[in-house]
């Protein structure tokens, strides 16, 4: 039975909240109004985060959940506040907005500003048919289908509500220039997610843009229902306008003044461009357009530079947005020509604009996301090469450790703040070494299992599917006995990300003889558990993933059963979850510098999971000479790197024997030297949950931000501060 009437209601009555853009459920009053006011005070000292993808899953992380589960709240005989309570225990927990890595980087940073009181909101897209929903079948590969949400069931999403007229939804006029030099102005409902603390004490506001409106043109429906459709370079470019356009408006609709910009990746840096324009009016008047000089234009755009922030997430070219000259003339008037062809020319390519080269140049700071990185984007842009620094990524902790290796830490004396201060972990004592060792293990083998369950569930349904429908299931042990299934226990490799041409998901299997062959010598088992999807444009990527599928059933009979490759589709946060926590180690096979970071790497490390890695991204900076996992592959300079993702240059032959001269090594200590294997994971809690957690990672971007704040906050930031310093090696 659930908790008694009166009790509930209390608890309820409690974290409803509201304002004159309508009711919400998560915090108390008090401080939905302290976060609001904190955005809206005139000096401006607060952060816009701006993203095309959020990820922020309900079923990963839910700390109201959390609260109502844990005080046995079911149910109230409030009508209005039963509809909230049984949307909170019982609505879908997942919002599709997310294609992978940058957007669920950009929900892990939100929940660490919410957990460090940061004055923030984000500001994103509602796409209602998400990114895309994936089918697999052994012989066609990935099938790529439109996902279906509904934000108005789905918990922690409010639609703001019009405060004029209460009953109707909040609608906001964005400005866009077709060739025109009067805007057509265009309608878009905003929804507001609170991403609420892990102590219920603070949140962060994040609003999505939803402008597929039964009326809205139809050039705006095509551009808005799907996150990254890149069907033609027009939806494309209307869909970065989108993001752009709308930050203004958004927040003075809101009343929120917010002096910094954070453009998280440069999609939304078209915002620039109405800041130049704002900038020129009020400096040359309202007749600006019929006198304005390129030294004008220049002046505004450096005083726009100083409100704004930029992350740049990768080398890979196809990351950079570019749009021909042609195509923006007839999307914008001839003041938006001017500034690009001002500050968005591209030096490679004449007659295209460069929106990542126009990222650079309008900023007070960029920074990449890893050390290495850095040095590569250097190499990229040697024009912005002082501007730009290293602020290596993180993760929430409180999301991506798993609730048994939280049950474990909860045990152990040293680590009683690990909730609130991830820092903890550097100063685990030696007293009680033996008791976390102990647990952490137990915690393991119970997320293994679960994991290990999850698997076998899915090839037991892709067995049924496979009769009711005409999908081959995407694994071949779906047409074996159940005893040849996966069990718990057997050294469990795991992958999970993008499927890019770059990632390389299909490299250790490219000698299958090689890798069999250490499998039998020394009778080693393994599970090879991949998961991932390809963008539905990226036919190369597709081709990678289908490779997957055909090395199954080679590799189980070329190793006698000992090796069994499984794919598991429709991957999302939840799936990363069981993956991250249940394997036994993580690989990650990109070819050197081209994965600027690659956080899912550091969501196994939370949970002490060592990783098998190219030395790339954060594991030049995780590696710790060893202590923490395994390296692989080539390690040269970054002055002479090659950053071709040409088939030839991938480097396959090279970095696959690299990874078979090590494997014997690994699988030798983990059958072999179970007590050495379980000293990995511990350092890996020691040495890298302290560094690689996003609130790090916040109290650096909050250095870059110049935000002010009370000398509490300030000495907590200051602290994660000193424990690690991105910029302080240069290479």
């Amino acid at each position: 039975m659930g908790s008694t009437f009166p009790n509930s209601l209390n608890i309820l009555e409690r974290i409803v909240c509201s304002n004159r853009f309508g009711t919400f459920f998560g915090v108390t009053q008090p401080i939905f109004d302290l976060v609001w006011d904190n955005l809206s005070r005139p000096e401006g000292n607060a952060i816009a985060y701006v993203s095309m993808e959020i990820g922020g899953d309900p079923d990963v992380f839910h700390p109201v959940r959390d609260l109502l589960e844990k005080e046995g709240v079911t149910e109230t005989p409030n009508p209005q506040l039963n509809t909230l309570l049984q949307k909170y225990l019982h609505g879908p927990r997942k919002i599709p907005n997310y294609s992978g890595g940058l957007g669920v980087l950009a929900g892990d940073t939100l929940k660490s500003f919410a957990d460090l009181h940061i004055p923030a909101l984000a500001v994103s897209l509602l796409y209602r048919e998400g990114y895309f929903s994936q089918i697999v079948d052994s012989k066609v590969g990935q099938i790529d289908h439109a996902t279906r949400w509904t934000p108005e069931t789905t918990p922690t999403l409010f639609q703001l509500r019009n405060p004029l007229s209460p009953g109707q939804p909040l609608t906001i006029d964005i400005p866009f220039y077709n060739g025109q030099v009067k805007p057509t102005l265009i309608k878009a409902h905003v929804w507001m997610k609170l991403e609420i603390a892990g102590e219920l004490d603070y949140f962060v506001p994040e609003f999505l843009l939803d402008y597929h409106l039964p009326d809205a043109p139809v050039w705006v429906r095509e551009s808005a229902h799907q996150l990254y459709n890149a069907k033609s370079a027009t939806i494309k470019a209307n869909q970065r306008r989108m993001l752009g356009a709308a930050i203004l408006p958004l927040l003075e609709t809101l009343g929120f003044n917010a002096q910094t910009i954070h453009l998280n990746e440069q999609h939304g840096v078209t915002v620039t461009l109405h800041l130049i324009l704002q900038e020129l009016q009020a400096t040359l008047g309202d007749t600006f357009l019929d006198h304005m000089t390129d030294a004008d234009i220049l002046a505004a755009a450096d005083r726009v530079s100083r409100k704004i922030v930029y992350t740049i997430h990768t080398p890979v070219k196809a990351g950079h947005d570019r749009f021909s000259r042609d195509l923006y003339s007839a999307i914008s008037h001839t003041a938006f020509q001017r500034i690009l062809n001002l500050l968005a020319h591209d030096d490679e390519v004449s007659h295209e604009y460069n929106f990542t080269a126009m990222a650079m140049r309008i900023n007070r700071a960029i920074n990449s996301v890893s050390r290495l990185h850095r040095d590569v984007t250097k190499k990229q842009f040697p024009v912005f090469s002082d501007k730009i620094k290293a602020i290596t990524n993180g993760v929430h902790h409180l999301t991506w450790i798993s609730e048994n290796r939280a049950a474990c830490f909860n045990q152990i004396p040293s680590l009683r703040n690990w909730r609130t201060d991830p820092s903890c972990f550097v100063a685990i004592t030696d007293k009680d070494m033996p008791l976390l060792a102990q647990t952490l293990e137990n915690a393991w083998n119970l997320d293994n299992k679960q994991l290990i369950d999850y698997v076998n569930n899915m090839l037991k349904s892709h067995r049924e599917q496979m009769v009711e429908t005409w999908i081959d299931p995407p694994n071949h042990l779906s047409s074996l006995p159940e005893t040849e299934w996966l069990q718990p226990g057997v050294f469990t490799l795991g992958f999970a990300r993008r499927f890019s041409t770059y990632k390389r998901a299909d490299l250790i299997f490219d000698d299958i003889d090689r890798l069999s062959d250490i499998l039998i010598e020394h009778n080693w088992p393994v599970n090879f558990l991949f998961a991932g999807k390809a963008h539905p444009a990226d036919e190369p990527g597709k081709s990678v993933l289908k490779l997957i599928l055909d090395n199954q059933e080679e590799l189980y009979r070329r190793s006698n059963g000992l090796g069994k490759l499984v794919f598991i589709p429709g991957y999302d946060m939840q799936v990363a979850k069981l993956m991250v926590s249940g394997v036994h180690a993580w690989l990650n096979s990109p070819k050197r510098p081209l994965e600027a970071s690659g956080t899912s790497g550091m969501k196994a490390a939370m949970n002490g999971v060592p990783n098998i890695s190219i030395m790339d991204g954060w594991w030049v900076e995780g590696y710790h000479d060893g202590q923490t996992g395994w390296k692989f592959g080539h390690e040269g300079p970054v002055e002479d790197a090659d950053l071709s993702e040409a088939p030839d240059a991938l480097l396959y032959t090279e970095d696959a024997a690299a990874f078979y001269d090590l494997l014997p090594s690994v699988l030798q200590t983990f059958y072999q030297q179970p007590q050495a294997y379980v000293a990995r994971a511990l350092n890996n809690l020691q040495l890298n949950v302290p560094i690689f957690n996003t609130h790090r990672m916040a109290a650096e971007y909050v250095d870059q931000y110049g935000l002010r704040f009370n000398p509490e906050l300030e000495h907590t930031l200051s602290r994660f501060r000193r424990l690690y310093q991105s910029e302080e090696v240069q290479r």
